[in-house]
């Protein structure tokens, strides 16, 4: 059988007036019969071609740009329509109907001024009627019918039975379209609920965004969702979480923000739709989705004044675009979205409020408590001291209160530490770090050096300056353990009240440098305090051991 042999069909007689009209309205009843949207759109065809005695039908959605966005072809086998290949997008006598929505009957199409010709593989067709579809005010779509099986023409009689059963379809597909709009509200209503119930169930937040874009896919009908954030450099948007085709593929995934439908969308705040995103000068595909996808939309995710990111679905290419209503049920996901974030951001800072104030807590028992009875002690033994008459134990009681005197200075810059734990840089805080490079080189040391930090380090030095001091540490303990012999270091960084400038001491009881010239990492030390507009001091004489002082302003860049 050719491309062109239509498919086997039994003969079609003339039907006289009351066989018609009887056709007609079991067709009409047919019709209502049906609530979901595709099954109705068949029967229409089906209808309309049996009732007109035609060889061939189609009916067209036309959508908000006057495109067709489903070709529903009827009288076509399934091969013969796949070597046809793409679907009409509306020109030609197709798009004369969109233009001009009226019933429309030809002898001959080819003929018409505005004949566009057919594809290959394309059947030859002759007569021609067809009639718009209009849901209440609104055009949605067109039937077009094509050769009479009795080879004459549509008459005014098939042009009558059509243009009726247009009217009976645009009620039943308005129904039709009520019915899934309220079957897609109570899904996504349902949808809100179980997410709603997770945010105050606590859940993790990279949970409940995952079943957002799972839930907003399938309300949607869509094929892919995901939820993109912005990254730190603002010139891109990741994919947080994805659902649906090729997830683990895309997961990760990147789009420029100022070349993407969903960078777009955060941009504007406004939701963005497009057709076929892989011929849409706007944005571009997220990579490796497999199978290629087309109808994409990005609605606006908001998660502050000044920052926003954007929930996207897609669909397979060849499929429907989304229309107004679905974009507005996908924003309120976005919005459920927006949510989950902001809900795990204020989580996140009312757990660091928790240790914050615990640890001023632990703090002020320190200052009020510790330190106090320590004095105390102190107080207690130095005034003993006097009536010690064995000088070795008025020296051992005088080392004591020195001691104590050097623990309340460790437990005051302990405190101060609780309290500026983390700068306002958001990194670690230089006392934690200074901390962390004394314990690592205690490691080469074989013994842990003392460390004594007094002064507002944690507020006042910059993030370039507590960089060289902390490799200036690095280097001086580096240069004890490999060169001093010695057993005993001291690190101290202070801050004087009222003073523009820190100091930093290293010292310990080594060998000294004797007459040895300073090179190598002593050299690097003073580079450092000439790009702070510094300076570098080293006492080594004889066997006393090192002391090397280190000094920059405050404001050193």
């Amino acid at each position: 059988m050719s491309d062109t042999t239509p498919r086997p069909h039994p003969p079609w007689p003339r039907l006289d007036v009351p066989e018609r009209i009887h056709g007609l309205l079991a067709a009409v009843m047919d019709l209502g019969r049906d609530l979901e949207l595709p099954q109705v759109l068949r029967s229409i065809v089906e209808a309309a071609v049996s009732l007109t005695d035609a060889r061939y039908g189609a009916l067209g959605v036309v959508d908000d740009r006057q495109k067709l966005s489903q070709f529903l072809p009827v009288g076509m086998a399934e091969d013969l329509v796949a070597r046809i290949g793409t679907a009409p997008c509306g020109h030609g006598i197709l798009g004369e109907l969109i233009h001009n929505p009226m019933p429309l009957r030809l002898d001959d199409l080819t003929r018409h001024p505005n004949s566009f010709g057919f594809p290959a593989h394309h059947p030859p067709m002759r007569t021609f009627l067809g009639a718009p579809i209009r849901v209440r005010d609104e055009v949605f779509g067109n039937i077009y019918l094509t050769e009479k099986r009795s080879g004459g023409a549509f008459d005014a009689d098939d042009e009558a039975v059509l243009t009726t059963l247009s009217t009976a379809a645009g009620v039943a597909i308005d129904n039709a379209r009520l019915y899934h709009d309220s079957q897609r509200r109570e899904r996504r209503l349902e949808a809100l609920g179980e997410i709603t119930r997770e945010l105050l169930a606590g859940t993790d937040t990279d949970v409940v965004l995952q079943l957002i874009t799972q839930r907003a896919m399938e309300v949607a009908d869509a094929d892919q969702a995901a939820i993109l954030l912005p990254t730190g450099s603002g010139v891109e948007l990741s994919v947080r979480v994805t659902y649906g085709d090729s997830a683990a593929a895309v997961d990760g995934a990147r789009l420029p923000a100022a070349g993407s439908l969903a960078g777009l969308a955060a941009h504007t705040r406004r939701a963005v739709v497009s057709a076929d995103v892989r011929a849409d000068p706007r944005g571009r595909a997220l990579e490796d989705t497999v199978p290629a996808h087309g109808p994409v939309v990005a609605v606006p995710l908001p998660l502050d004044d000044a920052v926003c990111g954007a929930l996207r679905l897609s669909r397979r290419a060849g499929t429907p675009t989304f229309d107004t209503n679905e974009t507005l049920l996908i924003s309120g996901f976005a919005d459920q979205a927006a949510i989950a974030l902001e809900l795990a951001r204020r989580r996140a800072e009312s757990e660091e409020l928790a240790v914050l104030h615990d640890r001023d807590r632990i703090a002020r028992d320190l200052h009020d408590v510790a330190i106090q009875r320590l004095f105390a002690t102190g107080m207690t033994l130095q005034s003993a001291t006097r009536t010690i008459g064995d000088a070795g134990a008025a020296e051992r009681v005088a080392r004591a209160v020195d001691d104590l005197d050097a623990t309340i200075q460790i437990i005051r810059s302990t405190i101060l530490q609780l309290r500026t734990a983390d700068d306002d840089r958001g990194g670690p805080a230089l006392r934690r770090r200074l901390a962390e490079t004394v314990q690592l080189a205690s490691q080469h040391l074989g013994f842990m050096p003392s460390l004594r930090i007094s002064g507002p380090v944690d507020s006042t030095v910059s993030g370039a300056l507590a960089e060289h001091v902390l490799a200036v540490v690095a280097e001086a303990l580096s240069n004890t353990a490999r060169h001093a012999r010695a057993s005993l270091a001291d690190v101290e960084l202070s801050i004087p009240d009222a003073a523009d400038r820190l100091f930093l001491t290293v010292t310990d009881n080594g060998v000294g440098l004797g007459r040895a010239r300073p090179t190598g990492g002593l050299l690097n030390m003073g580079s450092r305090a000439e790009q702070c507009r510094g300076s570098l001091r080293l006492d080594a004489s004889g066997e006393q051991g090192t002391r090397i002082t280190w000094s920059a302003p405050l404001s050193a860049n």
